[in-house]
């Protein structure tokens, strides 16, 4: 079965997964929150860089309470976000208003959220704001956009007149919907206080989001993860987007919880996320192709492959390496085909080894801005070993593609001298 075959019938089930309303929802709801995200992870370097002159200057100056409070505004607080915009866009895909839905998604997510109670007072505690209340933001914020969208759609509204402004009148499209959905929550907070559990959040995460998370964040997860994305790569279907769909909802959460343990100087206790798959096993970009490419820039002989590498450098020291990709190509290719899968699959085996048996620290899970370079961005995830595991996994890439590109880059500069062979210089000939 040769490759096109092999697409058409691989890319109506990716096409299923990727359009998928309720995953869809879910990555662009947490897409949504990431502004917020990069704001806390930006304060977090700032409050915890490792320099012990800078950390004195900060308890000093106070300058260290003043940072904490963005970090427990943001991180402490990524479920509100997250339930927001999860609903936004869940009744967004509905062709509904995104907005409404968001905030009765944050009216409900708190409704079934436990107050705290402490000397006679009731407040709310941060305890399921964040990490640890993410599952619940996510099944809130898809049941409640997919409620608000169905009552909509059924026509059930308070209908305003014509010269209303739209604003007023979305509002009050609004009321019905969020008076139907508003109880439907407080029965199940009622239901859930009368139990053992206490809350809803007590159930889910004891029983859903811990499991789901001890088997999203294990090796053999991780290595699955690897090889359906890179396989999918291979016949030129973005594999990294189609599994970051599926794996977000899981990864962002075990990111979240080491970034709070992070913050709060507390052992970390998670070694598989996001933060380990860009850090470690996408060196350079999909198929950790930035071995190939430093060969490429400096090795190669054939002009057509140094070119590539040249213009491809850059990007793919931020991990962009789209170019690289389809230019090589690594898709479609068989020759590249085993070090595209390998090499990633090393970078990841070998960091997980020296990261579980406490040679290198684990990652502050710091959600650092797409295209952040590498080496730079190691270090910021909490550690210099960090940074220097980067270089030594950019070794390794180099060392699994150097014969498969040694090859093609031989074959190409054959080809190149053949062809300056075959050019004829007209300018001597004379005609009579």
């Amino acid at each position: 079965m040769n490759g096109s075959k092999i697409q058409e019938k691989v890319m109506p089930i990716v096409n299923k997964i990727s359009n998928n309303r309720y995953l869809k929802a879910t990555s662009d709801g947490v897409a949504g929150a990431l502004p917020v995200i990069i704001v806390g992870a930006i304060f977090t370097l700032l409050a915890n860089f490792p320099f012990e002159p800078y950390q004195n200057f900060l308890a000093n100056t106070g300058l260290n309470t003043l940072f904490n409070l963005p970090i427990t505004f943001t991180t402490n607080l990524l479920s509100l976000y997250a339930v927001f915009f999860i609903g936004y866009k869940m009744s967004e895909s509905f062709d509904c208003s995104g907005p409404i839905a968001g905030m009765i998604s944050l009216l409900c997510f708190f409704i079934v959220t436990p107050l705290a109670n402490v000397d006679g007072t009731s407040f709310i505690s941060f305890e399921w704001l964040g990490a640890t209340g993410f599952f619940v933001a996510i099944l809130v914020g898809l049941l409640v956009g997919r409620i608000y969208a169905l009552i909509v759609n059924k026509n059930i509204v308070i209908k305003m007149p014509a010269g209303v402004p739209p604003t007023i009148s979305q509002s009050f499209t609004g009321l019905i919907p969020a008076f139907i959905i508003t109880p439907i929550f407080l029965v199940v907070a009622a239901i859930f206080t009368n139990t053992s559990f206490g809350s809803i959040h007590s159930l889910v995460y004891q029983f859903v989001q811990t499991p789901l998370q001890g088997l999203g964040g294990s090796f053999g997860a991780l290595l699955i993860v690897i090889l359906v994305s890179h396989f999918l790569w291979l016949f030129g279907i973005h594999g990294t987007m189609v599994v970051f769909s599926i794996m977000m909802p899981i990864w962002t959460g075990l990111d979240m919880a080491n970034l709070t343990a992070y913050n709060a100087g507390e052992p970390l206790p998670n070694i598989v996320g996001s933060a380990f798959l860009m850090t470690y096993v996408l060196i350079g970009g999909s198929g950790a192709t930035m071995g190939m490419n430093i060969y490429m820039s400096f090795r190669a002989k054939s002009k057509r492959y140094k070119t590539l590498g040249a213009l491809a450098l850059p990007g793919s020291i931020c991990g962009i390496n789209e170019p690289l990709i389809f230019g090589a190509p690594c898709i479609m290719n068989p020759k590249l085909a085993i070090p595209f899968i390998l090499s990633p699959i090393a970078c990841a085996t070998i960091a997980y080894m020296l990261t579980v048996t406490g040679i290198v620290p684990k990652l502050a899970c710091i959600g650092l801005p797409l295209g952040t370079p590498l080496v730079v961005g190691g270090f910021l995830q909490g550690s210099w070993m960090i940074a220097a595991l980067q270089v030594l996994l950019i070794v390794i890439s180099f060392l699994i593609y150097l014969p498969f590109i040694k090859s093609l880059d031989k074959e190409a500069y054959a080809m190149e001298q053949q062809e300056d062979e075959d050019d004829v210089d007209f300018s001597d000939v004379v005609f009579d």
